[in-house]
């Protein structure tokens, strides 16, 4: 389960919080509202139990996204959630 984060809006980072429920392979990323990936937050086996990640608000290479809407997708076995996020400036 996806809870989503905290701060929202948010500046300069945000807190993703989630729950597994069982141990699985997990996939966290942050794409663009044109679909894009923007970021891997997570790309891994994890136990189960509560998790949070911290984004930096910056792409995978280091670079620091525009303010706008972006959507954080977590995959965890054969569930999928999305959480809107926004960041500002």
């Amino acid at each position: 389960m996806l809870y989503g984060n905290y701060p929202n809006p948010f500046n300069p980072s945000t807190s993703i919080r989630y729950v597994l429920a069982e141990e699985t392979f997990v996939t966290l990323r942050v794409y663009n509202t044109m679909g894009q990936e923007v970021a891997t937050l997570v790309n891994e086996v994890q136990t189960a139990g509560e998790r949070s990640i911290v984004w930096d608000g910056k792409t995978g290479s280091g670079t620091q996204v525009a303010s706008g809407i972006y959507l954080c997708t977590l995959v965890a076995g054969d569930q999928v959630r999305t959480a809107r996020m926004i960041i500002l400036k």
